[in-house]
């Protein structure tokens, strides 16, 4: 099962196209977005990293962190940067063995899906979204941000 709002984003090391990662410590103090896929990056998913890229000063505006899971190898995402001629600048996890897919009830959703994890400071789940493969997540990017405005100027207000 997927992991259910409110409960702790389980820490993780991992391989990614820059070297190996532990989850909570990238984290630092930040807010995630742990974009997942379940395959191999293919076209569309390529252009949906890029879009994912191309938002970089509106992440770095809220504080928060972009982590792209697959199942592709290392090698298989760092062509993205030469393909899409944008930067990315956001780990890229080589989850060839689904132990983190696994780790956050992932592998438990329907082969042909994706999903979007959000992540507070705190390290709990507060907005998960998952949808059919193929569809991408361009549309949604914009929907994330105004999910994590939201967020954060409701857990700035006191009481």
């Amino acid at each position: 099962m997927i992991l259910p709002l409110g409960q702790t984003a389980p820490d993780f090391e991992q391989d990614t196209a820059n070297g190996s990662n532990r989850f909570h410590a990238w984290l630092g103090a930040s807010w995630g977005v742990l974009f997942s896929h379940p395959h191999k990056i293919a076209a569309i998913f390529a252009t949906e990293v890029a879009a994912i890229a191309r938002l970089g000063p509106e992440w770095a505006r809220r504080g928060v962190k972009v982590v792209y899971l697959s199942a592709d190898t290392a090698e298989g995402l760092a062509d993205l940067e030469e393909t899409q001629g944008c930067t990315v600048d956001f780990p890229m996890i080589a989850d060839c063995d689904r132990s983190v897919a696994t780790l956050y009830g992932l592998t438990a959703l329907a082969p042909e899906t994706q999903s979007i994890l959000l992540i507070d400071p705190a390290r709990r789940v507060r907005l998960v979204m998952t949808y059919p493969c193929g569809t991408g997540t361009d549309g949604d990017l914009h929907e994330i941000l105004s999910a994590i405005d939201r967020l954060q100027l409701a857990d700035s207000q006191p009481g």
